[in-house]
């Protein structure tokens, strides 16, 4: 199998790539718009901090949850964010950011291809967002700047580049280590395509709220992109 047999999905509007859509049983839908969140906070945050599942769904908030501080209501209490009173702002039917709201808060930040069309990472390198790292604890975070070389497998495709300081910038080491990178015990699985496409290793991220998969050249240095 090679990059040909792949197929993409077109690109949805920026606004509404990475959006999650939460349909608690008795009330309207909620929408999550990662990018909103995005501009304020690493996904460390939400994704260590708050202990919310990377897999949409398997995390089970609920409104009791909120209420106590955890998961959306650690920020939700009226103080950090609007309250959770204000029922209508969130379940709204699935209503998400529109364009004009997307453009007037993400004007200005470096393109990309595909995603949101943002570079998130060089958004952050140039301090044109500074996003909040922690809202309890403050981290004592393992700087850890080497760049893995992944051969790929396929003729004439260049190695994949793995950076682990662009990632150390939004997440904690154990987000990906050991449930989805498990370092002691590596296998095949883990530099393949076909796991990414699966949602697996790289593709938990890519291709649902980090840049899809279909943007090529920025791990496949020197490589096109599907357009």
């Amino acid at each position: 199998m090679g990059p040909q047999n792949f197929t993409f999905a077109a690109d949805p509007v920026p606004q509404s790539y990475g959006n999650i859509i939460m349909k608690p049983e008795g009330a309207k839908p909620v929408i999550f718009s990662h990018w909103v969140h995005r501009l304020r906070y690493t996904c460390r945050v939400c994704h260590f901090e708050l202990q919310i599942n990377f897999k949409a769904g398997t995390t089970g908030i609920t409104m009791e949850d909120n209420v106590e501080g955890k998961y959306c209501g650690a920020c939700h209490n009226g103080k950090t964010a609007f309250g959770i009173e204000h029922c209508s702002r969130c379940h709204n039917g699935g209503v998400g950011p529109g364009k004009k709201e997307f453009a007037k808060k993400t004007g200005g930040l470096p393109p990309a291809i595909h995603g949101n069309g943002i570079d998130w990472n060089q958004a952050m390198e140039e301090n044109l967002i500074k996003p909040v790292d922690y809202l309890i604890t403050k981290p004592d975070k393992f700087q850890f700047d080497r760049a893995l070389t992944l051969k790929a497998a396929w003729d004439y495709v260049p190695s994949a580049v793995f950076p682990h300081k662009a990632h150390n910038r939004w997440l904690d080491c154990n987000n990906c280590h050991p449930d989805i990178f498990d370092i002691k015990n590596r296998t095949e699985k883990q530099n393949r395509m076909e796991s990414y496409f699966k949602g697996e290793f790289c593709g938990v991220c890519h291709g649902k709220v980090a840049f899809p998969l279909k943007d090529c050249g920025r791990c496949h240095l020197g490589m096109g992109n599907w357009r």
